[in-house]
């Protein structure tokens, strides 16, 4: 009988050069405290401390988009008994001028709108009180610290526009300036960027 020669071949893969450094889209969301310096055309300035919220993906290694709720109060404004408090809802891009593993820098230019409420003064040194419901944006930035893989610090400063009543009783724009410090929590394990 005779014998078939057989003969094996074992495949074995070829050894692969390492990917190089790429970017994952990141989640991020934060909370913290807020503290804005309201200027009134009405009656100066009044200082207003509160919440903020915001979500943030990261599309690319310089640019992003943020989401920014913030909501902020002054209780008994000029002694009047009543409170001023002011409701943003904020969306835009954020650049990102330098990304390291710890330590990132950003600016951002968000627009969308602002409820502020409170007194005013009339003229006629009373007060009334209302509400406008107006346009507002926010340009500014800050830094990032990472804690953590799954948290960070965050601390930034805009220059905020929202509207209120004059003692004429018009709407007019006033100039603000918001302080806001974030816990940022990672979700999922994101890969670190790259650093330039």
């Amino acid at each position: 009988m005779l014998v078939q020669p057989r003969a094996f071949l074992y495949l074995k893969p070829l050894k692969q050069a390492p990917l190089p450094a790429g970017y994952a889209p990141a989640l991020k969301l934060s909370t913290g405290y807020s503290v804005t310096d309201l200027w009134l055309p009405s009656s100066g300035s009044v200082a207003l401390s509160g919440i903020d919220i915001s979500a943030s993906v990261d599309s690319g290694r310089r640019f992003g988009a943020t989401l920014d709720l913030g909501y902020a109060l002054a209780p008994n404004v000029f002694n009047s008994g009543h409170h001023t408090d002011m409701l943003t809802y904020l969306v835009g891009p954020v650049f990102y001028p330098s990304h390291g593993r710890s330590l990132t820098t950003y600016v951002h230019l968000l627009a969308g709108g602002a409820r502020v409420a409170g007194p005013l003064s009339n003229g006629n040194g009373g007060l009334n009180i209302g509400h406008v419901d107006y346009p507002a944006w926010a340009v500014g930035g800050g830094v990032e610290y990472r804690l953590s893989p799954a948290f960070g610090f965050r601390v930034n400063i805009d220059y905020l526009q929202t509207h209120f009543f004059n003692p004429s009783a018009a709407v007019r724009a006033q100039n603000d300036v918001r302080i806001v410090n974030s816990i940022v929590f990672y979700p999922g394990m994101p890969s670190f960027r790259r650093r330039h």
